[in-house]
């Protein structure tokens, strides 16, 4: 949306990164089987730009866990609105922590 761009009206970065942490987070929460929280973000390279109007799909797969902790790779892909164009706008590297309800780590079982 307009309100997603930056001054110059590509979509801004940050608004891109924050989609992909919340894909990422999803994945987290659901791998983790409760809270889960991102402590660092790497790797973010934006390859491509999305224009107002595109359509965005991020899609994100566990890389590495720990006894409380995850690495998970996200992919966001853009598509023209009115057509089937597609391309890759960013990708990134996001760690999670699993958490219980008062922040304190926790280990999660894998599955």
């Amino acid at each position: 949306m307009p309100s997603d761009t930056n001054p110059y009206g590509g979509i801004f970065g940050g608004w891109l990164m924050s989609q992909m942490a919340l894909a990422a987070g999803s994945l987290a929460s659901r791998h983790s089987k409760g809270k889960a929280v991102v402590v660092a973000a790497t790797d973010l390279q934006f390859p491509g730009a999305m224009e107002v109007g595109d359509e965005l799909s991020v899609y994100a797969s566990l890389e590495r866990e720990g006894t409380t902790s995850m690495t998970i790779r996200a992919r966001a892909v853009a598509r023209e609105r009115d057509g089937e164009t597609e391309q890759v706008v960013a990708t990134g590297v996001f760690t999670f922590v699993a958490v219980t309800e008062d922040n304190r780590k926790r280990p999660f079982k894998p599955e």
